[in-house]
């Protein structure tokens, strides 16, 4: 063991007996598990009795489940840079149709900061994002399973998981296998380690695993409380504008939405094996008492509610997601759980760099979520952004949201349209079925979601990167300046699908 893991020990053993959350005199195991599109009522401990999710469910018991984690850019390839930075997509400058990480971004990641202070890391799965000079990253891990573009559920189409392919043919559990072997390795060589799998499933194209054809034959669910277009005539003309609307028909929610849900469902029953298969695992080897692990989407799915489908805009349905968080040294763990505290992918980056004893860079937006793991019923912030910037033009906004209300300005004022405003009670009305921006009685809690709306905007100005596109929207998104003002500048916001293929395949 050499002089800085020693002192990264003893600075972890300072930092646990301070806060009073862990028992443990070692640096944790972490495990971070990653589903592609699931939404919260895909998960039987979120209140949906029609899903079979028994490991999920156990994860929750075993932990603690937060009911308001938002993916502040609701689409792979941003989530996924902001999962692993701890930043904005602003500052990240990195999604579809704006470009790739810089190297110097990405030096700062949670992987290489972990793997650098002497962890053992390992990814498979779906990484989601290019860095320029240096790709996929391979050579930043001690294991890698990872694939460019969606990967493919073929387990043998997947050069870095072809080994895998006689026993799993399928990705999902084949995704499972290989955090079973990086388990067996970081045990043989004495190693705390760091796994991250980025599960292909549930995206699209549906290809369920036929192992568990059985789990859902013939099943009826129960749709959504919200679930169709009488629920979307309170919301903005620009979010209807995109490919979101059109898929309500399209991917068939109105006509067979039991047969879409069934393989929807089917597919994040064979992620819930594969954590059961990562659990098991932890046990054979002796480490499930000193590993943390971390389970949640890159983004939710609108399944027929208010009548869309996909993932993309600021509605619940498609920003908030799942997340479960079990350390099994916390006093905390085991009690069931749930926390109300607002909190976002930013967040990932900061909590594994202080589960390793390890500072957390300035750059970072994010906060760690340990204080909640010792206290679920605590806050780490106030308010939090949502961000769209990708797709047509017209669905591009900027929301921000506290732990009871959600506010979004919708920009776009062409083709007819008028730039929008939109104010829900999330609290008491998590449905959205009522839009409060014109409804003098809350013309206060209008006003006060303005000026944090404004503040935030400010800081993108500040700190935008200087690329990518991302220094227009200062001013697009800024409801100070009417539309007028803002037209030729639109106009070179050109859409996706007019553009070249970025170097990754769009969502």
């Amino acid at each position: 063991m050499n002089v800085l893991h020693k002192f990264l020990i003893t600075q972890l053993s300072v930092l646990c007996v301070t806060a009073g959350s862990v028992q443990a005199d070692t640096l944790p195991n972490i495990v971070f598990l990653l589903a592609d599109d699931q939404c919260t009522y895909s998960v039987g401990c979120y209140g949906n009795k029609d899903v079979k999710t028994p490991q999920m469910d156990r994860l929750g018991r075993d932990g603690i489940s937060f009911d308001k984690h938002y993916n502040t850019s609701a689409i792979c390839m941003a989530s996924r840079a902001n999962i692993m930075t701890g930043m904005y997509e602003y500052k990240t400058g990195t999604n579809f149709s704006h470009g790739n990480m810089k190297a110097e971004t990405w030096k700062k990641s949670y992987p290489v900061l972990l793997r650098e202070s002497g962890y053992l890391t390992a990814f498979a799965g779906k990484f989601g994002f290019v860095v320029e000079g240096q790709r996929l990253c391979e050579r930043d891990f001690d294991a890698w399973g990872g694939g460019p573009g969606q990967t493919n559920y073929q387990t043998s189409k997947n050069k870095s998981m072809a080994s895998y392919a006689k026993d799993y043919p399928h990705s999902t559990r084949a995704y499972g296998a290989f955090g079973q072997n990086v388990i067996k390795r970081a045990a043989k060589e004495g190693k705390p380690f760091c796994l991250s799998i980025s599960f292909k499933a549930p995206h699209r194209p549906v290809t369920p695993d036929p192992k568990f054809d059985h789990v859902y034959a013939g099943k009826t669910f129960v749709k959504p409380a919200n679930y169709g277009r009488k629920f979307a005539d309170h919301l903005s003309e620009q979010s209807k504008q995109g490919r979101q609307y059109t898929r309500f028909s399209e991917w068939k929610y109105d006509t067979d939405y039991d047969g879409v849900m069934a393989k929807y469902h089917q597919q994040i029953y064979a992620i819930d094996v594969s954590l059961g298969m990562i659990r098991d695992e932890l046990d054979r080897q002796g480490a499930a008492d000193n590993t943390v692990i971390i389970y949640t989407s890159d983004n939710g799915f609108l399944c027929g509610s208010h009548g869309y489908g996909s993932k993309v805009l600021p509605l619940e349905e498609s920003s908030r997601v799942p997340l479960m968080i079990f350390d099994p040294r916390s006093k905390t763990s085991g009690k069931k759980l749930r926390s109300q505290a607002l909190k976002g992918n930013i967040d990932f980056a900061p909590t594994l760099l202080e589960l390793a004893g390890l500072p957390v860079p300035k750059n970072m937006d994010g906060k760690s979520l340990l204080p909640l793991i010792v206290n679920p019923a605590g806050d780490v912030r106030d308010q939090m952004i949502l961000i769209n910037v990708w797709g047509e033009k017209p669905t591009h906004c900027l929301t921000t949201l506290t732990k009871k209300s959600k506010y979004t300005y919708w920009w776009y004022g062409g083709d007819g349209m008028t730039p929008a405003e939109e104010l829900f009670d999330t609290s008491n009305d998590p449905l959205e079925l009522k839009n409060l921006a014109k409804n003098p009685e809350h013309s206060t809690t209008l006003k006060r979601m303005r000026k944090k709306y404004d503040a935030e905007l400010a800081v993108w100005k500040k700190h935008a990167v200087p690329y990518n596109n991302y220094q227009p929207y200062g001013t697009l998104f800024d409801r100070n300046i009417p539309w007028s003002e803002k037209g030729e500048l639109a106009g070179s916001q050109k859409s996706p699908r007019k553009k070249k293929k970025p170097a990754q395949v769009a969502p």
